[in-house]
């Protein structure tokens, strides 16, 4: 039917006061399942992701913002001018309509704004307010500051990575407001199909660095029962668990079991694995170095790619690392489908990540993102029955 080609959220109305990275892409994941996405951004300058790259030519461009073609796909864009009294009064009317709101200011800025949970029930008793903040609405941190690395770190997730004989490591990239931004989707959707009950709302409170110490929960358990506090391996526990350099990159041997071992040694062809101080993971255990020397010989002389799907062959669950020019050209990524190239107005065509998950029946959208402001007469009009000129004088104000 219609609905199901518009996607499996097309009953869905956002209003999305995000920024950045966390907001953002829970609004994403809403927009690209069909839900209607409309995005405020500040007059003249936009999204603050808009300045950051990549840029193609590495020239800045607001309009050409790789993270931000990204993250805000499937939206419309208003401009509006929250700290003047019109651009409020229309952020809240606009509110009222929706039914999911999703901000991720400081703790405290949206009641300045006058726009607090309580001020959209207010308008709209049945809204969705989702707040995406560094450690949440309420506690003795709530109006701390924080980066990627404070929240890593915060978390608990630093701990646990890392040689044990050194400082802590970060993960590469931002991984907390990726995260954050899944778990906002999923709070939104909740929050958004609890109201069949007794058609009320609520406040949908997302902390990023609680969303990273889910992450680390298992240790978490452990010292709850154990009194075993996180821990950083001191190499391996077997060998063969370990990232290992080959004749043209990395790949990443995995031997479990015995039966494992046994193919390995089959496969590689290695006569000195034969030997039967390595038969026992005790003896495999103790010879780790050993045997790795060994392996790391006739690594040397295989190429990633090749060693991968021989070894899988085997059944052998090896892998290789695969940096972003080997993604793009992936025949698993491709025969499924999973990049996607947006048609942008300026910013040309753009090759995209896809679908993080596929439904069967309801499509995910692979649209675009839209230029600064690029709705803004149409939202107004069409939602809030502005009229052409009351936009125009709007704008002439510097409020749209």
């Amino acid at each position: 039917n219609s609905e199901a080609a518009r996607g499996a959220l097309s009953n869905m109305r956002v209003l999305d006061l995000t920024h950045a990275i966390a907001g953002p892409y829970c609004t994403k994941l809403l927009a690209d399942y069909g839900a209607d996405v409309v995005k405020v951004e500040r007059p003249g300058t936009g999204d603050m992701a808009r300045r950051f790259g990549p840029f193609p030519g590495d020239r800045p461009d607001p309009e050409r913002s790789g993270l931000f073609l990204y993250l805000n796909t499937n939206k419309k864009s208003v401009t509006l001018d929250l700290k003047s009294v019109e651009g409020r009064a229309l952020a809240l009317r606009l509110a009222a309509k929706a039914d999911v709101v999703v901000e991720s200011f400081a703790p405290g800025v949206m009641a300045s704004l006058g726009l607090s949970y309580d001020a959209l029930r207010a308008a709209n008793p049945a809204v969705v307010l989702v707040s995406v903040s560094n450690f949440g609405q309420t506690g003795p941190y709530r109006d701390y500051r924080a980066t990627e690395l404070v929240l890593e770190a915060m978390g608990g997730l630093v701990a646990v990575n890392g040689a044990p004989d050194r400082a802590p490591l970060k993960l590469g990239l931002a991984q907390s407001p990726y995260l954050a931004g899944s778990v906002a989707a999923a709070g939104a959707l909740g929050a958004f199909y609890a109201r069949r009950g007794d058609g009320a709302g609520q406040h949908v409170d997302v902390a990023i660095s609680e969303c990273i110490t889910t992450v680390i929960r298992t240790q978490i358990v452990d010292y709850t029962y154990m009194g075993v506090v996180g821990w950083r391996r001191p190499g391996q526990v077997l060998p063969l668990h370990n990232i290992m350099p080959c004749k043209d990159g990395y790949v990443v041997p995995q031997v479990g079991n015995n039966r494992d071992w046994e193919h390995f040694v089959a496969f590689t062809g290695i006569e000195a694995l034969q030997d039967p101080r390595y038969a026992s993971a005790e003896g495999r255990h103790r010879w780790t170095e050993e045997i790795e020397r060994h392996v790391q010989k006739w690594l040397v002389e295989q190429g990633k790619k090749e060693l991968f799907h021989h070894a899988q062959e085997w059944r052998l669950p090896f892998g290789m690392v695969q940096d972003a020019g080997d993604l793009l050209r992936c025949e698993q990524l491709e025969a499924r489908g999973f990049f996607t190239v947006q048609d942008h107005p300026v910013a040309g065509a753009v090759r995209l990540p896809g679908p993080p998950f596929r439904l069967s029946a309801t499509p995910w959208r692979g649209g675009r993102a839209p230029l600064l402001g690029e709705h803004t007469e149409e939202v107004l009009c069409g939602s809030l029955g502005l009229g052409r000129e009351d936009v125009a004088k709007l704008q002439r104000k510097g409020i749209v």
